[in-house]
Order: C-alpha cells, then structure tokens, then sequence
C-alpha cells in the first residue's frame, strides 16, 4: 500500500504512538513537528492524508490548513485535526477552515486508524482497495498478482510498483517526473529516461496477440492509464 500520509505534531509522544501504529497498518508516513517544516514537506512530495495538531509553535494548526486548502495542490487533500479543544464552537470553527474531520485528545488508537481508514475509502478508494481494476486489467493487492481478463500477467517488482502508481492514478497525464518520484522516491538519482524503459517492459507484459494498448504515451507530457 503505496499511501502516503503527513503527520503535523510537535508533542515526539503522540507523534511515535501516531507513526507506529499507522506504519503498522501500511502506511507510510512522514512527521513534522512545526507548521513551517510541514509546509516545506508538502511542497516536496504528495501526501494523501494530513493529519494536523491544532496547537503548534509559530503558524498554527488552523492557519496551516486555510494555507492548505488555499492552494491547488493541496485543496483536495484530507486533513483531520487532532487536539485537545473539545469544545463545539472550536469544533466549527476548525471545520469551516477546510478540516474534513476533528479527533479530540487523549483518543484511542483504533478509532484514529478507523477514521484515517474512512477518510482514505471516501477520498481515494482505489488507494486503499485491495483489488485495483482498469478495463480489463486487475491488480489484487494481497496476492500481488496482476490479470488482464483471465490472462495472468507476470511482472518484476519495479514493473508491478509501476502498473499500481499508473492504476491509482487512471485517466491522468502522469509525467516522467512524477512517475520517478512515485515509484522510485524522490531521493533516487535516476534519469527520467529509465521511466521509459520500464513503461516498455510493462507494455510488453500487458500487451499480448491482438489485446489493446492500456498505456498511452501524450506525446511532451508524459504517460496515462486508460480507464477503458
């Protein structure tokens, strides 16, 4: 499970009870601990959940997230808010700044899982699906296996990393660079021509006799999966 979510908390406490357990349920998950630092983060890298404390030093909780919901990037991105304001008018107001959900402390770890879990299914499903399915192309999570109708797909690690980030993603114009930061991480120093030779190998997999192309080159922008 490829998801990525951005954890905003400056108490190192709740912070490590946070990452432990939601690394544990797959995730993966980067920390800041100031609203400054968290920007920097997001401005780097995608995440596709935020989790916010609502008391930070300097740019608060709340600022931080008109900032978020200000920007294109980041308009659509869940955020839930964690704090210890429980009261109703705290509630509203955090939620009438782009909050999606608000989490009370001290709060049970199942039930923040549970909430991370729901938001994920109502934002991006096919983020957190164990089954991904484009036309005739099935990717199943928990065997790690790929289909193309009832035809198996044999694929090498970097391939099938490759057939999911496209997969998610279905219908968008994916560049080069995108692509290498997905699936090779953004720290990865390699040229943005190995994204094509792995597309080819991919299409060659996929594409067996007489069956369609399922991958689309956009001639200057990159690389889509169609939906069919």
């Amino acid at each position: 499970m490829s998801v990525k979510l951005l954890v905003v908390e400056d108490d190192p406490a709740i912070v490590e009870l946070i990452r432990y357990n939601l690394e544990g349920e797959g995730f993966a998950v980067s920390v800041a601990e100031t609203g400054e630092e968290a920007q920097i983060l997001v401005n780097e890298d995608h995440f596709d959940l935020i989790l916010l404390d609502w008391m930070l030093p300097g740019v608060s909780g709340i600022e931080l997230c008109r900032r978020l919901r200000q920007r294109n990037e980041t308009t659509g991105v869940p955020i839930i808010m964690l704090t210890a304001r429980g009261e109703e008018g705290d509630r509203v107001r955090g939620l009438a700044t782009g909050a999606d959900d608000y989490i009370v402390k001290p709060f049970s770890v199942a039930e923040l899982i549970a909430r991370v879990k729901a938001m994920l299914r109502r934002a991006s499903p096919e983020r957190v699906a164990d089954v991904i399915s484009v036309g005739d192309v099935t990717l199943d999570r928990l065997a790690h296996r790929v289909k193309r109708s009832v035809r198996e797909v044999r694929l090498g690690p970097t391939e099938y990393r490759l057939l999911e980030f496209l997969m998610e993603r279905a219908g968008r114009v994916l560049s080069r660079e995108q692509i290498l930061d997905g699936v090779w991480g953004r720290q990865a120093e390699l040229d943005e021509r190995t994204v094509d030779v792995h597309i080819g190998r991919l299409r060659k997999a996929l594409v067996r006799g007489k069956e369609s192309e399922v991958i689309r080159t956009v001639r200057g922008a990159g690389y889509v999966i169609e939906q069919g």
